[in-house]
């Protein structure tokens, strides 16, 4: 699939994604502010702006404006925050393209952040994080976090903490909406039955005349450890969940294609070796799971499940020891041919939608300053050795590397510190 890119004289980035044959046209817009860009007071400021966008702008003075205009249309359309991104995107008919490209743009540009709005919606964030404490699945991935990289930006829970949210003024998303939503630091995607010339005609007139304007930066992430590190939350759960991980490399290393291969061997799909050994085997989880999460300027390699509290010792032992398999043995060039080919597959899968397509073209852009198309990243995966696995497990499955984080009914440290080793 073909993309075309254009950057403006301002710096803002513009890739458009024809495709001829799909009904339906998505307009995304990302822009280089999340939690890493934050200060500890402000912690919590790029999710909680990413709501206020849609309570309401200049030309659609209230949230009910902007969501019955789209629902009008039968749109699909949200917002997301991470550590590194922000991006507002709405989906819909093809024939709609100005409509969904015009009110996103608002969205993005000119919302007004009534405070009155900005003292309800307080609310909300906090039991949005109350509702995510309340899964320990998706919470435990915060504790892990903040085990790798505790009091910095990296080790910050992405919706902040509840009293910095109470404590937040409408002047903080003002000034903080003009350090961070400049030209330079965004990129709109559209993708689906457009054309290149009329996504750049919208574009142009409603983006065009942004002047250029000065990026804040983020702080480089400091990785600190030589020992293996423990973080408990106690609750009382009828499972364990846990996260099981080692420091690896950032967004732009050349190994991070063996990782993928990694994870689909370790986690991928119902055939890799830990749902076999935990599922299939031992019976002690629904779900497991193994992939590398890659950073502008670090990553970590995670396994993660949700298991029988009174195995947990086992399972995590079961785990190291087919991750120590690993560290020995190669792995069979069947074995990684159906990995490989399960990846690839998957990869293709999740793109036959022009959001899913948006996202793809976008975040590559955004963040890495080039895109490769599914047959190069294929093409990639496929080169990959069972020596190169070998190596990788080498270099990564170190004692001074690992971290476990969980959430369960358990107290003292010691009872993981015996096990925890490669």
């Amino acid at each position: 699939m073909k993309y075309i890119k254009k950057v403006l004289k301002n710096g803002l980035r513009v890739v458009t994604v024809p495709m001829k044959d799909n009904p339906t046209a998505t307009v995304l817009v990302l822009v280089e502010a999340g939690s890493k860009y934050e200060t500890k007071k402000v912690n919590g400021i790029s999710h909680f702006l990413e709501h206020m966008c849609f309570k309401g702008t200049e030309k659609r003075p209230k949230a009910i404006d902007i969501s019955r205009e789209l629902d009008a249309i039968g749109s699909q359309y949200n917002a997301f925050t991470a550590q590194e991104y922000t991006g507002y995107y709405a989906k819909s008919d093809a024939k709609h393209f100005k409509k969904i490209f015009d009110i996103v743009s608002d969205i993005y540009l000119n919302s007004t952040f009534p405070n009155t709005e900005m003292q309800k919606e307080k609310g909300v964030i906090i039991e949005e994080i109350n509702m995510y404490e309340d899964m320990p699945p998706r919470h435990v991935q915060d504790l892990f976090m903040g085990l790798l990289y505790g009091d910095q930006p990296a080790g910050w829970n992405i919706a902040g903490e509840k009293k910095n949210i109470l404590e937040m003024k409408r002047d903080d998303f003002v000034a903080y909406k003009k350090t961070h939503y400049v030209p330079e630091a965004t990129t709109i995607v559209v993708a689906g039955r457009v054309t290149e010339k009329e996504v750049l005609k919208e574009v142009q007139k409603v983006f065009g005349k942004l002047e250029q304007a000065k990026k804040d930066k983020k702080l480089k992430v400091i990785e600190k450890q030589n020992k293996p590190e423990i973080l408990i939350k106690f609750k009382k759960t009828d499972q364990t969940h846990f996260v099981l991980g080692v420091r690896t490399y950032d967004l732009f290393s050349k190994k991070n294609d063996v990782l993928s291969v990694l994870g689909g061997v370790l986690g991928g799909g119902m055939s890799s070796r830990l749902f076999q050994k935990l599922r299939e085997e031992m019976g002690v989880a629904y779900y497991v799971r193994a992939y590398d999460d890659a950073y502008t300027d670090h990553g970590f390699f995670q396994i993660s499940a949700g298991v029988d509290n009174k195995r947990i010792e086992e399972v995590i032992e079961a785990v190291l020891n087919e991750c120590r398999k690993l560290m020995t043995e190669l792995v069979s060039e069947e074995e990684l041919n159906k990995v490989k080919e399960c990846l690839i597959g998957n990869m293709k899968l999740s793109l036959e939608s022009s959001d899913d397509i948006a996202n793809f073209y976008g975040g590559q852009e955004l963040l890495k300053r080039e895109i490769k198309n599914v047959e190069e990243k294929a093409k990639a995966i496929r080169k990959v050795t069972a020596k190169d696995i070998k190596k990788l497990v080498n270099e990564i499955f170190k004692n001074e590397k690992l971290n476990l984080a969980l959430i369960g009914p358990f107290e003292k440290k010691a009872d993981f510190q015996k096990i925890l080793k490669f």
